[in-house]
């Protein structure tokens, strides 16, 4: 090969080369907007998408919603940063309790959703009201967080969707908060 033939042939490559570049880079991109950037959940397009396959495929699926109590007062009283610690702990103590067994969501917010495909290898929803009932100390401050939990059997709806078992997660949530605060239905 003379020298010609390989600056021709590195010449050709070189296009291909920023190409590959490029696709990793979007879809580098891609990955991060489907993750919440505090909490590292999945947002809502990318839970959507595994919720459903994972709901699909799983006759005991469970839904989850989780809805912070009062957060607001959090961000008003000691301020954004206080916040974000109530959202990653709430996080973390949701990623812990679904274990290897589900996945969970930041939804927007102080909204948060879950998917357990069998909810007998989870702790149960006493002990996940008590876990994201704990308080979270921030900057020498003990912050009181509460939460309201709906959720969903798969097998309490009559065709398995995700939007349906979400919709009914919500009534029952928002039936827990109406019995006050640290509810679980």
């Amino acid at each position: 090969m003379t020298h010609m033939d390989a600056q021709t042939i590195a010449a050709a490559g070189l296009p291909a080369l920023g190409w590959a570049l490029h696709g990793g880079l979007l879809l580098r991109r891609l990955a991060t907007a489907r993750r919440d950037p505090l909490t590292g959940l999945h947002t809502r397009a990318g839970w959507t998408a595994r919720a459903e396959h994972l709901m699909a495929k799983n006759a005991n699926a469970v839904v989850l919603l989780v809805d912070l109590d009062d957060f607001k007062a959090i961000n008003d009283t000691h301020g954004h940063a206080a916040g974000d610690a109530v959202l990653t702990a709430t996080a973390d103590r949701l990623t812990t309790w679904c274990g290897r067994h589900g996945i969970a969501a930041r939804l927007g917010g102080d909204e948060f959703a879950a998917i357990v495909t069998d909810p007998d290898r989870t702790a149960g929803l006493l002990p996940l009201q008590t876990a994201l009932d704990q308080p979270v100390t921030h900057h020498g401050h003990v912050l009181r967080v509460s939460a309201s939990v709906g959720q969903c059997h798969r097998t309490d709806l009559t065709v398995p969707a995700l939007t349906d078992a979400l919709s009914a997660a919500d009534a029952s949530m928002y039936a827990a908060k109406g019995h006050g605060r640290r509810n679980t239905r």
